[in-house]
């Protein structure tokens, strides 16, 4: 598994390790006692440290056959796993899957399905903690409908938490994506729902820890016209 820094945070990690340079080296030059630049030191490079490790980005691959597969969108912990009704693009009950990512894991978010993408949007609105039941509606978030291969459409929503201020979206309406692409980022800790027919097989429960584009955390039945 090879490691890449995003390129979200490209920027933001040159800016950083700027910015630190500018107080650690005149405090290192001008300051008698050296104690107090060390400590200025190695308080800087654990924090650069840490968000270096925000913004890796691992390749991955999915194994499993890619037909059906229902694959988690990103690394985190299983936080919802129930019977709701979905009311901004699929108006029915469906089972609404989401994974709680901290700020340490790895932020990016893969297609969980393969197919074509028929409907992205973005929402406005508050920052709650990700892990609140109502975040799911009420936070700022984007959604993502892909229709799968067997036709069946899976609604993926980004959501920002208390922490995260920015939620970024590459796919587009019309757009053919597999489980291996990168469907965005969010910044500094956050959560994603999947919502999935009733007769999916789920194959993860509450608690579980997911790795995106790799655990499998459905399988879609599959239908006449896949």
């Amino acid at each position: 598994m090879k490691y890449k820094i995003h390129r979200e945070g490209q920027n933001i990690i040159f800016v950083l390790l700027f910015i630190l340079l500018v107080i650690n080296i005149p405090a290192y030059l001008f300051i008698e006692w050296k104690v107090i630049p060390v400590v200025f030191i190695v308080i800087s490079s654990i924090f650069f440290l840490l968000v270096v490790n925000f913004f890796r980005s691992p390749r991955r691959y999915f194994k499993g056959d890619h037909a059906n597969a229902v694959v988690s969108s990103v690394d985190g912990t299983v936080v919802a796993l129930e019977e709701v009704y979905e009311d901004e693009y699929l108006h029915r009950n469906c089972i609404q899957l989401s994974v709680f990512m901290s700020i340490f894991n790895v932020h990016a978010n893969w297609v969980p399905v393969e197919g074509t993408v028929k409907y992205v949007k973005h929402h406005n609105g508050r920052f709650l903690a990700a892990y609140l039941p109502k975040s799911s509606t009420e936070n700022e978030r984007s959604a993502v409908v892909i229709q799968a291969r067997n036709g069946d459409d899976i609604l993926v929503r980004q959501i920002a938490g208390a922490i995260a201020r920015r939620i970024v979206t590459y796919v587009e309406p019309g757009e053919h994506v597999s489980v291996e692409q990168h469907m965005g980022f969010i910044k500094f800790g956050s959560r994603v729902d999947l919502f999935l027919p009733l007769d999916s097989e789920i194959l993860v429960k509450l608690g579980d820890k997911t790795v995106g584009g790799v655990t499998q955390v459905a399988r879609l039945k599959p239908r006449n016209n896949a």
